[in-house]
């Protein structure tokens, strides 16, 4: 079976974890390695799509004919995204922190003589799907992404119908030799009518047959 062609689309893609700073010497962050994110944009390159990579803090080389763009916080991932705008297809890939420090301390934070606790003071960061989904120059396919240690179909499907998504790609987290940190992942594509179970393989296996359910979309 020969690769779908994406040539002519543009495709943009965010992966990796988000890091949301403490101090100067801490952050909240996350397990996400980027891995699948960045599969997903190699497979789209190398398929003839013009492709823009929004990678978080990861130790990844570039794909081949993708443009990256580097990140660290939630909020600088949030930009990033917007201004990739517009464009065919957005795969929200990244582990997005849902929350970060209301401020982070311009020095390092010390612990105090007799203190048994810290208490961090937390904000709510910015939707990125729900913004992309409800934009006005919304792409034509908004795909999400959700690790989910649970009832991973009911809590995709309800992100899925949360955020006006068009497709969401659940996985379970937590289960040895795939999700986070791993070469190989297994998927559950869900979109308003269906669910589709992709793997598991490995993560450039899964990004291609992804990318193929995508194309039949859109071409």
């Amino acid at each position: 079976m020969t690769a779908a062609s994406l040539a002519g689309l543009r495709i943009l893609v965010s992966a990796g974890p988000t890091y949301e700073d403490i101090d100067p010497a801490r952050f909240l962050g996350n397990r996400s390695s980027g891995k699948m994110g960045f599969a997903i944009a190699a497979e789209a390159a190398q398929r003839g799509a013009e492709v823009v990579l929004v990678a978080g803090p990861v130790h990844l080389p570039d794909p081949a004919n993708v443009r990256r763009v580097n990140v660290r916080s939630a909020a600088q991932m949030h930009a990033a995204v917007l201004a990739g705008l517009p464009c065919d297809v957005y795969i929200g890939a990244a582990a997005v922190a849902d929350f970060t420090p209301r401020s982070c301390s311009p020095g390092k934070i010390k612990k105090q003589p007799g203190q048994d606790t810290l208490v961090l003071e937390l904000v709510q960061t910015r939707d990125i799907l729900a913004e992309v989904a409800a934009h006005p120059q919304r792409p034509r396919l908004v795909v999400g992404f959700a690790a989910e240690t649970d009832n991973v179909a009911g809590y995709a499907r309800g992100k899925l119908q949360r955020k006006q998504l068009d497709l969401i790609c659940a996985n379970q987290v937590g289960v040895a030799g795939c999700g986070f940190e791993s070469d190989d992942n297994a998927l559950l594509v869900i979109d308003a009518h269906t669910e589709r179970a992709l793997g598991p393989a490995p993560k450039g296996a899964l990004a291609g047959q992804l990318l193929d359910l995508i194309a039949e979309r859109l071409l």
